[in-house]
C-alpha cells in the first residue's frame, strides 16, 4: 500500500522505518488520513490477503504508539514502557501467526501435509525446516498395515534370532556321598578334629554342603566320628572316633591269640 501525505508518499513500511529512525517527524504525519486511506483501499481492493492486513494492523499500531508518545511524554512512565514493548511484541507475534497460517493454507490447497519438527518458529516461516509430504493416497487405514507389517518382519527377526543363540548352563559337577565321606576322612586323618563350619566351607555349591551333611551324619552312625558343642550356639567340632579303632585292635588281638 503506497501513502500519500504532505510530508511524505511511499510505501507504508518505509514510512515506519523513517520515523523510528527519526528522519521523519510523527507529529508531521496525519493517521487519521492514513486509516481513511486504509479503508479506502480495502473497499476498492477485491482481494486482500491476511498477510497486507496483519502488516499495516502492526505498523498502524507502531505508528500510534510513537506519536502518543511524542504528543504526550508526561504521561508515559517506565511501567507504561513495558507495557508498550510487550504490545509490540505481541503485535509481532499476531504477523508471525498470520504469515504462518498463509503458508499452512497455501498448502492445504495444494493438497500436501506438513509434518514439521519443533524447531524456532521464525526458522520453519522461513522455508529452512524439514518437512516430510506423505504420498497423496496414503490413508490411514494403508499406514496401519504397513505399520503391522513391519512389526510383524520385526518379530519373525527376534524369533530366528533367539533360536540361533542356544542357551547356555553350566551344569555342577556330580559329588557322590562316598566322594564326600572319603573327603572327610582325609581332612580327620590330619586334624582329628575339625569344625562342621570348616566341612562345609569346603564345599562349592548348595548341592556340595547338602551331600557333606549327609556324609558326616552317615560317618556317625558308622561311628567313625562324634560331635562336641561347649555352649549352646558355639561351634559345632567333629572328632574322630578313637573307640572304633580301639575296637578294631582289640579284634586284631584276639584272633592272634587264638592262633
Amino acid at each position: 500500500m503506497e501513502i500519500q501525505t504532505e510530508k511524505f508518499s511511499g510505501p507504508f513500511g518505509l514510512l515506519l522505518s523513517l520515523i523510528e529512525s527519526e528522519e521523519l517527524d510523527i507529529t508531521e504525519i496525519s493517521l487519521a488520513k492514513i486509516a481513511d486511506d486504509y479503508v479506502a483501499y480495502i473497499k476498492e481492493a477485491k482481494d486482500i490477503g491476511a498477510e497486507e492486513m496483519a502488516d499495516f494492523l502492526v505498523i498502524a499500531a507502531k505508528l500510534l504508539l510513537i506519536k502518543s508518545k511524542a504528543l504526550l511524554p508526561y504521561l508515559y512512565t517506565k511501567e507504561d514502557d513495558d507495557e508498550v514493548n510487550d504490545l509490540e511484541r505481541q503485535l509481532k507475534m499476531y504477523k508471525e501467526f498470520i504469515e504462518a497460517s498463509v503458508k499452512i493454507k497455501a498448502k492445504i490447497l495444494e493438497g500436501k501435509k506438513l509434518y514439521l519438527p519443533p524447531l524456532n518458529k521464525s526458522f520453519r516461516l522461513q522455508g529452512k525446516a524439514p518437512s516430510f509430504s506423505p504420498p497423496k493416497k496414503l490413508t490411514k487405514e494403508i499406514l496401519r498395515d504397513k505399520l503391522a507389517e513391519i512389526l510383524l518382519v520385526l518379530e519373525k527377526e527376534l524369533e530366528k534370532r533367539e533360536r540361533e543363540k542356544l542357551p547356555v548352563e553350566s551344569l555342577e559337577p556330580k559329588i557322590s556321598i562316598d566322594e564326600k565321606i572319603f573327603s572327610i576322612r582325609a581332612l580327620l586323618a590330619q586334624k582329628l578334629k575339625l569344625s562342621f563350619s570348616r566341612i562345609l566351607k569346603e564345599a562349592k555349591s548348595r548341592t556340595e554342603v547338602i551331600v557333606s551333611f549327609l556324609a558326616v551324619l552317615e560317618l556317625a552312625k558308622q561311628k567313625e566320628l562324634y560331635f562336641e558343642q561347649g555352649d549352646l550356639f558355639s561351634e559345632i567340632m567333629i572328632n574322630i572316633n578313637n573307640i572304633h579303632e580301639e575296637e578294631d585292635n582289640d579284634e586284631y588281638s584276639l584272633t592272634l591269640d587264638d592262633k
